[in-house]
């Protein structure tokens, strides 16, 4: 009877020193948690042109999120639209239209409509060659935007060993001027730590940098081949519609349908002599 008290006591005591331990624990990871900041200051001086680089890296990637899709380049809208107005040789309000959009393939076709209005009298080759310039200027300024990331991919890291360099500078710099061993230990642990420090931010930014360079990389060369096919088949579409003949307006129809009303009668194959009733 009395082991098995001396067994519940000793249960309950196993639990409140359990509770009182875990209580003690809780401050301490809280005052983990919010050592982080404390760790980033110590960084150094060059942890202040780390920051600003990891928030333009960040403005950047949530603009591209919102721009660099298939809608702000080729949309099925405006590839409806205008195969209609070329079908029905509507060219300057296709114009019009193209002026009120903000895509890619808009700017397309303007470009090569307006070519074509511009100069009436040159050959159609000409007016391909237009289109691909304008294509590939569209091209050039997807792919020139992204590459943002990857100058921050490339100048972080950079900027982390200059950090690095710093730190160790400062670490011997301590040693040299400290008279007591404790006092260039101290010196040497906190260059040390601010090299590290340094190095780990400039590392960090550039891979998630390096990363999203990747994915934007990959989606615009997407959309850009999508924008090639697209240009290419409405430059085909404005040639056959020039190649084939115009259809006849309704003034065209209005006039030639009086003209037969009031024409001449035709003549009668019965009107002439015939040799088999001359002379009855």
């Amino acid at each position: 009877m009395k082991c098995r008290y001396f067994f519940v006591a000793g249960f309950f005591l196993t639990a409140s020193v359990a509770a009182a331990a875990s209580v003690a624990v809780k401050p301490e990871h809280v005052s983990k948690q919010t050592d982080v900041l404390e760790v980033l200051a110590k960084g150094g001086i060059m942890m202040y042109p780390l920051g600003l680089m990891s928030v333009v890296m960040v403005i950047l990637i949530l603009i591209f999120l919102l721009t660099i899709r298939r809608n702000a380049i080729v949309s099925d809208r405006f590839m409806n639209a205008a195969e209609t107005m070329i079908r029905k040789r509507d060219y300057l309000n296709l114009i019009a239209h193209s002026q009120r959009r903000n895509e890619c393939m808009a700017r397309i076709t303007q470009k090569t409509l307006e070519f074509m209005y511009g100069n009436p009298a040159i050959p159609f080759e000409n007016v391909r060659d237009a289109a691909q310039t304008e294509g590939s200027r569209q091209s050039g300024i997807l792919t020139s935007r992204i590459t943002y990331l990857a100058d921050i991919g490339s100048i972080a890291p950079m900027v982390g060993l200059l950090g690095t360099v710093i730190g160790m500078i400062k670490a011997f710099i301590e040693i040299s001027t400290g008279e007591v061993q404790g006092v260039k230990q101290m010196g040497l642990a906190q260059g040390v730590s601010e090299a590290l420090i340094a190095t780990a931010g400039g590392l960090a930014i550039s891979i998630v940098a390096l990363g999203f360079y990747s994915f934007f990389r990959g989606r615009v060369q997407k959309y850009i081949g999508e924008l090639e096919a697209a240009a290419t088949h409405l430059v085909a579409l404005i040639h056959g519609q020039l190649d084939r003949p115009a259809p006849p307006s309704a003034e065209s129809m209005q006039s030639l349908r009086m003209h037969d009303d009031y024409a001449l009668p035709a003549a009668s194959l019965l009107g002439g002599e015939r040799q088999d009733i001359h002379g009855l």
